[in-house]
């Protein structure tokens, strides 16, 4: 007897209906095909489910027969044990098929018949709402999750029991419910503050010009001078995340499979710190079927890079096109999928391969050899895309004991959020939404310079040998420190501060 149960299938961030056709035939064997382009963990479904079915005192002597429609688009993970498991009790008739129709079933079973939860529940809810199917069946694990959706009602069980007894008398079971407003409250705080950090102003300053224009950054300096706790910092000061931001970046992590289960909704902008070992394909995203990488999971956030240079080079460069487009492409024989990578990069390193070089108080013992051939690991072209660069020094001893208060993030991130107010006026009809994203054509509409920066910027463009690229972001940096002061022009006073950004090329680059 044939029976069609609706699943779906998650395709890159976005997930698609699948109808998973199962079919019992009478061939005198206990034959389990699967069909429709599955890979090993759909194709091993076929000994969970009979273990899951037999444990839960269902025996079939038939042959089962699955297609999984459409059958040219390859499927994957274990999502499809629930649906399967359903399609087969519904032609040993223990539910009822009317009902089957309206629901939508994801789910991976165990062998005693529970409920485990999978990837990417929140596009998933997000198609079956938008296919117009009314219900979603999902592991108690995923509810949460998926019931952040509205439109659609989402059941969260622990059994293939349970959902027998759902779809036999729908009345016994109420669809999850979350507030979405004290969800989103509840998972908007961060649990540091700048008000942690002593002394570093100047870095402060940069990060905060960083953070209001959403540019690139890289900080050097002596271990110990507290880099990492400012990179750690920097999300607490950019703009709350809007509710269509968080459900994106939510989708990514869900489909990563790195979500709480607990959270439900990612209320904050993501912070991503991968070790220095990693791939280009951790790093970008990749694997047969791609997933996203770290430079996705920090979309709407930050990706931190902590000792830059430590990273492999091959691994650096494949960040090219990411810090330029904001979304990685990942081709493959059989198909080509987009994922979104728009955040700010903050990178962190030692001047040096003992970290001392240019310090006051101790003494560098690396050859210049050594000190070029360490920085040069960092090509001119990644370089020219990181728009700050920041020198922080090692912290005196009466700023690090001072008893004197440092200014908090919910005091930056409101001069913040002024600014790129201002830069959401300014490029309301440009489908962007901060200064670093300007192309060449806005540079020149937005970014006019009198006489006096002209000749500034001339004579730090010549003495340090800045490419045109840095000559752009000079210009973008300063369209931002001029919206941080709340002024329409560019002054020579903020290009002057911009170059200073800069000087990192001179100093160790040149």
């Amino acid at each position: 007897m044939l029976a069609k149960i609706r699943s779906a299938a998650v395709f890159g961030i976005d997930a698609y209906v699948v109808d998973v056709e199962v079919d019992l035939t009478n061939s005198g064997n206990h034959d389990f095909f699967i069909v429709g382009l599955p890979d090993m963990a759909v194709k091993e479904s076929a000994l969970r489910v009979r273990g899951a079915l037999k444990n839960c005192g269902y025996f079939f002597g038939q042959s089962v027969w699955v297609n999984l429609a459409p059958a040219d688009k390859k499927k994957e993970g274990s999502g499809f044990d629930l649906p399967m498991a359903m399609g087969i009790l519904c032609g040993l008739e223990a539910v009822a098929r009317a009902r089957l129709a309206e629901f939508l079933f994801v789910g991976e079973l165990s062998l005693d018949g529970g409920l485990r939860p999978v990837r990417g529940a929140l596009p998933i809810a997000v198609q079956a709402r938008d296919a117009g199917i009314a219900n979603l069946v999902v592991a108690a694990a995923n509810a949460r999750e998926a019931a952040v959706v509205e439109g659609v009602n989402v059941f969260g069980l622990n059994s293939v029991g349970e959902a027998m007894a759902l779809v036999n008398s729908a009345q016994t079971f109420q669809p999850t419910r979350v507030d979405l407003a004290e969800v989103f409250a509840h998972s908007s705080t961060y649990n540091v503050d700048f008000r942690e950090v002593r002394g570093q102003q100047a870095a402060k300053r940069a990060l905060e010009v960083a953070a209001a224009g959403s540019h690139n950054m890289l900080m050097i300096g002596p271990p110990g001078s507290g880099k990492t706790m400012l990179a750690k910092r920097l999300p607490t000061v950019l703009p709350a995340l809007s509710f269509e931001e968080a459900l994106q970046t939510t989708k990514i992590h869900s489909v990563a499979g790195v979500l709480d289960s607990a959270q439900g909704l990612l209320g904050t902008r993501p912070f991503r710190s991968p070790h220095h070992t990693i791939s280009d394909a951790g790093l970008v995203g990749g694997g047969t079927i791609p997933h996203p990488g770290e430079v996705s999971l920090a979309h709407n956030g930050v990706l931190f890079l902590d000792e830059l240079p430590e990273f492999r080079r091959n691994v650096l460069e494949v960040l090219r096109q990411p810090l330029e487009d904001g979304v990685v492409t990942i081709a493959r024989a059989a198909m080509t999928l987009s994922f979104p990578a728009l955040f700010m990069l903050a990178a962190a390193m030692n001047p040096c391969p003992c970290g001392f070089f240019n310090d006051p108080t101790r003494e560098c013992h690396c050859t210049p050899a050594m000190i070029q051939r360490y920085v040069s690991k960092i090509s001119g072209p990644l370089l020219d895309r990181i728009d700050i660069h920041m020198d922080v020094p090692a912290v005196k001893y009466r700023e690090l004991r001072g008893e004197e208060s440092a200014e908090s993030s919910a005091d930056i991130r409101a001069r913040v959020e002024r600014s790129r107010g201002l830069q959401l006026e300014r490029f309301k009809k440009d489908g962007i939404y901060a200064n670093a994203q300007m192309s060449t054509r806005l540079i020149r509409r937005h970014c006019a310079i009198d006489e006096a920066s002209e000749k500034l910027l001339e004579m730090a463009i010549t003495r340090m040998g800045l490419s045109a690229r840095a000559h752009d972001r000079i210009l973008k940096v300063g369209r931002t420190i001029a919206d941080l002061e709340g002024v329409a022009a560019i002054k020579s006073t903020h290009i002057a501060e911009a170059v200073q950004y800069r000087s990192l090329d001179r100093t160790y680059w040149a």
